[in-house]
């Protein structure tokens, strides 16, 4: 009777670790299914952010443009003012 709960014992033992080291792998493929995912989100994140700060300095652009070309005409027209002025200066008219 010793003999069998010594034998039971022993297969209880045994097996108990090979239960641990299932639960172990399977809680590693749920972290590492879980780091996947979260990658993933990043990932996607990282993309929609790039997009927008796109927009941003294609927005950006545009405005600089239209007032850099507003303020070369304002320029254009002082230097052409300018001109004026001292061609009437030299030529006394």
């Amino acid at each position: 009777m010793r003999l069998l709960w010594i034998a039971s014992i022993v297969v209880l033992v045994a097996g108990t670790p090979c239960r641990a080291e299932n639960s172990v792998k399977e809680a590693g493929k749920e972290i590492g299914q879980g780091f996947k995912k979260i990658g993933q989100d990043t990932g996607t994140a990282f993309k929609e952010g790039g997009k927008e700060v796109g927009q941003g300095f294609r927005d950006l652009g545009k405005e600089t443009g239209q007032a850099a070309k507003k303020a070369g005409r304002s320029v254009g027209d002082w230097f052409r003012d300018l001109g004026r002025s001292f061609k009437s200066f030299f030529t006394g008219a």
